[in-house]
């Protein structure tokens, strides 16, 4: 998808093509991996995870929700605890789901939150900030589900520098992209690209070791891409022989998160 292929090229470090793979309990594993957003299908989405037995690693910021709080807030807190009795694993999205904007001279980085009391605001952090809004995240995550965060992270919109980078390294996170094909569209307008081309797509493209990514609920597509293709995309990967692994087990993963414990 042409639209894609620019997507990733203008979201530095987000997308990439080289993720290597291990066997881990089948041969083909896959990696979906779920970020938050408006959680109005998150109910739904956690049925169908757990029809099939699918394990997937959700990267959390406090958004703002369709009901309750915010998607770490107390409403939300029991939907957690249960993925987390599930054996799903976790990992930060910065707090307030924070925008990377640019790398500043003086060292610091312009970020912009799109949600919480700076919500919609252009700052300039320094790298500590940063490293300190996404050790919030985990420790909230922590707090909802009562098992320990993975250390890793996935910046909002994949967008990162390499100082950015760096800097959430030096206090114990490695960032997670995606695969190209892992992409899975739910960000993009209905209007152009239906449920049925997505998942098409998906199902042709993905290989294994790909790292997937999709969203509990994007606020602008009309035509929600979850719960209408998670459960084609599961059953049609499960029988072209593919398995789901969280990413506890991906290979490019695996040592820094036993070397990192949080």
């Amino acid at each position: 998808m042409r639209l894609h292929g620019l997507l990733c090229a203008g979201l530095l470090f987000a997308c990439s093509t080289g993720f290597g793979y291990a066997a881990t309990t089948c041969g083909k594993p896959v990696y979906l991996t779920l970020d938050t957003g408006h959680m109005e299908v998150a109910p739904l989405i956690a049925e169908v995870l757990q029809r099939h037995q699918v394990k997937v690693t959700f990267f959390a910021a406090d958004e703002p929700s369709k009901t309750g709080d915010g998607s770490l807030g107390a409403y939300w807190a029991p939907w957690w605890k249960a993925r987390a009795a599930e054996g799903h694993a976790f990992a930060s999205h910065t707090l307030d789901h924070v925008y990377w904007r640019a790398d500043l001279p003086d060292g610091r980085l312009q970020v912009r939150p799109s949600s919480g009391p700076q919500t919609g605001q252009t700052q300039a952090w320094t790298p500590g900030e940063y490293c300190a809004s996404l050790d919030a995240a985990s420790q909230r995550l922590q707090t909802v589900t009562g098992v320990a965060p993975l250390p890793v992270f996935r910046a909002p919109g994949g967008k990162t520098s390499p100082r950015l980078l760096a800097a959430a390294r030096a206090c114990g996170y490695v960032h997670v992209g995606w695969a190209q094909a892992g992409f899975l569209g739910d960000e993009l307008p209905s209007e152009r690209y239906s449920n049925a081309q997505l998942l098409a797509k998906a199902l042709r493209d993905i290989r294994p070791g790909d790292i997937l990514m999709a969203h509990l609920g994007i606020w602008s597509r009309k035509d929600p891409w979850a719960p209408a293709n998670l459960e084609p995309l599961i059953t049609g990967l499960q029988a072209k022989g593919f398995c789901f692994e969280t990413l506890r087990t991906h290979p490019d993963y695996q040592a820094w998160i036993s070397a990192h414990p949080k």
